[in-house]
């Protein structure tokens, strides 16, 4: 991922990508409380990456990881804990990337395994190697930020 974003291949490969503006807004209730509230702050933490901000990335983080005690953690796959404890302790873009990666595959399987896909979108990035959710319907990619916010496809 780093040191691809501003190469002629880069760009190639998201040539068809979407350049409209998107809408990061937090999607309609779905799940019960403890679950929409880690749905919600893992939006949150998805729009900070296309945005390049940290601060606001490990701020989503922290808020995932203080709801994962309780009922969250009884309905949600065991390795969400640890994936938005990462999440909140990352020390650079790169490893909140890393981060985010992970727990995207955990919410995505469970986004689907709940049939929420219609609610949240799954985006994929090919030069990422890398899918994630959001609730808009214009690509806003967080593994490549503002260098390439629209690079990638939707994929439901």
């Amino acid at each position: 991922m780093p040191g691809m974003a501003g190469t002629a291949d880069a760009a190639h490969a998201c040539h068809g990508a979407s350049s409209a503006a998107g809408n990061p807004a937090l999607a309609k209730p779905v799940f019960a409380g403890p679950v929409q509230s880690v749905f919600d702050n893992y939006i949150k933490a998805q729009a900070a990456l296309v945005q390049d901000s940290l601060a606001a990335v490990t701020d989503a983080g922290s808020a995932m990881t203080k709801t994962l005690p309780g009922a969250a953690s009884k309905s949600l796959p065991p390795a969400v804990a640890s994936q938005a404890e990462s999440l909140a302790k990352a020390k650079d873009l790169d490893s909140a990337r890393a981060a985010f990666k992970q727990l995207s595959d955990s919410l995505i399987e469970f986004a689907k395994a709940h049939n929420a896909t219609g609610t949240y979108h799954v985006a994929y990035c090919p030069m990422a190697k890398a899918s994630w959710l959001q609730t808009g319907a214009t690509v806003m990619n967080p593994y490549f930020g503002k260098s390439m916010p629209h690079c990638g496809q939707l994929k439901s």
